[in-house]
């Protein structure tokens, strides 16, 4: 960002709060779009180790940063006055600006407070809008209840989407989780469809006869990546008969064991 654009910027920041200011806070966010570029060059080097992975992460842009920057400054100014304006131009955003805040929102101070925009995102079929709350994002498993996560979980699987970049998925996992992805797995089989194989990460904790009987069925597949699927899930399982069940298959459960298998490795 040029000197002449952080000026402006500072000095319409300071005006909004000092002014508390709606009209102009609109008028500011407005004029990003002609005052920064989204192919402008900026440097991140000095910010925080966290942060500068996270921007480089999403692929943020100047643009979308100096946006989020400015919520960020209004609001530290003033939560109570601002955040209802912060909602109305969210509601009022297209599809660009709304993925920049999806994509940012766990900056913001309280970001619960715009829990239902989260929500919303879930059930939109624009995959942009999605993914930004879907993938490499902590949000959702922060602040999603159960059945909004799994919500997130299945519908990522549903558009084939890639369920590494879901974020603390062990953490979130779920016993009605477990429940509806081996209903869906049967359904798939069913039909001679195929299955990522990192849809059954959130299973382990929850291996029952059913899911033994699911393991079972992976380890006989063709594909190595389901056999590999499935000794993750037995070995990170809690169930002595999982443990049994793997131990009949001594290659595989020491691959697991040394690393070489690992859900990582699965997304390749």
């Amino acid at each position: 960002m040029n000197l002449a654009v952080e000026h402006w910027l500072s000095d319409k920041i300071t005006k909004i709060t000092e002014e508390k200011s709606a009209k102009e806070l609109f008028l500011t966010y407005s004029l990003i779009a002609n005052k920064v570029s989204v192919n402008e060059n900026f440097d991140i080097s000095a910010a925080a180790t966290d942060l500068k992975n996270y921007i480089q992460i999403q692929k943020g842009t100047l643009q979308q940063i100096t946006r989020m920057y400015l919520l960020l400054e209004v609001l530290k100014a003033d939560e109570d006055f601002f955040s209802p304006q912060v909602a109305t131009i969210i509601q009022v955003s297209d599809t660009g600006e709304l993925e920049t805040f999806l994509k940012f929102l766990i900056f913001l101070p309280n970001p619960e407070k715009y829990k239902n925009v989260a929500v919303e995102a879930l059930r939109t079929n624009i995959s942009t809008i999605f993914n930004a709350i879907a993938f490499n994002n902590p949000y959702p498993s922060m602040y999603f209840n159960e059945q909004q996560w799994n919500q997130m979980f299945l519908k990522t699987a549903f558009m084939q989407g890639d369920l590494s970049a879901i974020l603390n998925i062990d953490e979130r996992a779920n016993r009605d989780l477990t429940r509806i992805i081996s209903d869906y797995a049967h359904e798939r089989w069913a039909a001679s469809r195929t299955i990522d194989p990192l849809f059954w990460r959130p299973v382990s904790k929850f291996i029952d006869e059913t899911l033994l009987i699911d393991m079972k069925r992976l380890l006989a597949s063709k594909n190595h990546k389901e056999n590999q699927a499935a000794a993750l899930c037995l070995y990170y399982s809690k169930h002595t008969e999982a443990q049994k069940l793997l131990e009949q298959y001594p290659e595989l459960l020491e691959q697991v064991k040394t690393k070489n298998i690992s859900w990582s490795s699965l997304k390749n």
